[in-house]
């Protein structure tokens, strides 16, 4: 177990550190990180899962981390990463401002308040992402990987799913954390597909977030808000949004375009 030194946790920034080696190291591996020369850890901390990171050879690890007392930490503990340590809000970030347009994988223990925004900031820098992965709170990393057809599954499971292969790989238990969290975590992976899903992202974000706005509703009435073109057909509109897999929104919503013309 790691010694907790001088950093607190601090509740605003949802921090639960991670306290297990080996669940650290577990974690630091489940990313694929083939053909990948950096990776990005979020919200660091104390750099528990760090130095597993540091420690694989070929790829250059950079870390972003917005509680200045975790920095410190981390440039007094680890000398050779202070100059990758970017002290800012992810959530604020723009990745060309160190990275140009080259690819990274980005990992983490992320925090529970805002891990969802830290998914819909990969998907806007999924052409510089390959690769994603770490911990949440199992609910949500459950919700990610759900299938059609089952209650969990959402928005971001349509989203993730349509530019990603997503595993969900182990649950880690309360105890593992100080303070301990009140749930379980679960860690899961993403790894990009090979071939983008033929709509623009900004409508297939639309699209999906009408859907599932009404979620009760068929998409004959969820999707009213898109204005769909006069006299406008599809057997999808009988269903609702939890029924459709990523590929038939595709469909549906390419649909209604071509209906517009």
């Amino acid at each position: 177990m790691r010694d907790q030194g001088q950093v607190r946790a601090k509740k605003h920034l949802g921090q639960h550190f991670l306290k297990d080696d080996g669940v650290a190291e577990r974690i630091a591996k489940v990313t694929p990180l083939d053909g990948v020369q950096k990776v990005l850890e979020i919200g660091p901390g104390m750099g528990v899962m760090t130095k597993y990171l540091l420690a694989m050879p070929d790829v250059e690890t950079w870390v972003i981390e917005i509680d200045g007392e975790s920095v410190s930490y981390l440039q007094a503990h680890y000398n050779q990463l202070s100059a990758r340590i970017l002290e800012t809000d992810f959530l604020q970030w723009n990745p060309a401002s160190v990275f140009g347009d080259e690819s990274f994988a980005l990992v983490g223990n992320f925090p529970y308040n805002i891990s969802s925004q830290i998914v819909f900031r990969v998907l806007d820098m999924r052409d510089q992402i390959p690769a994603f992965g770490g911990m949440f709170q199992k609910e949500v990393a459950q919700r990610l990987c759900a299938p059609p057809g089952s209650k969990t599954y959402g928005i971001l499971s349509v989203l993730c799913q349509a530019y990603y292969d997503l595993t969900y790989d182990f649950t880690v238990p309360p105890s593992v954390f100080n303070p301990p969290p009140k749930v379980d975590s679960g860690v899961l992976h993403m790894v990009r597909k090979s071939v983008n899903p033929n709509i623009e992202f900004k409508l297939l974000k639309r699209g999906v977030k009408a859907a599932f706005g009404q979620r009760r509703k068929t998409l004959r009435n969820a999707l009213k808000t898109l204005n769909l073109p006069e006299g406008f057909e599809h057997p999808y509109l009988s269903k609702r949004a939890e029924q459709l897999s990523h590929e038939q929104f595709v469909e549906l919503l390419n649909a209604i375009e071509d209906g517009r013309s």
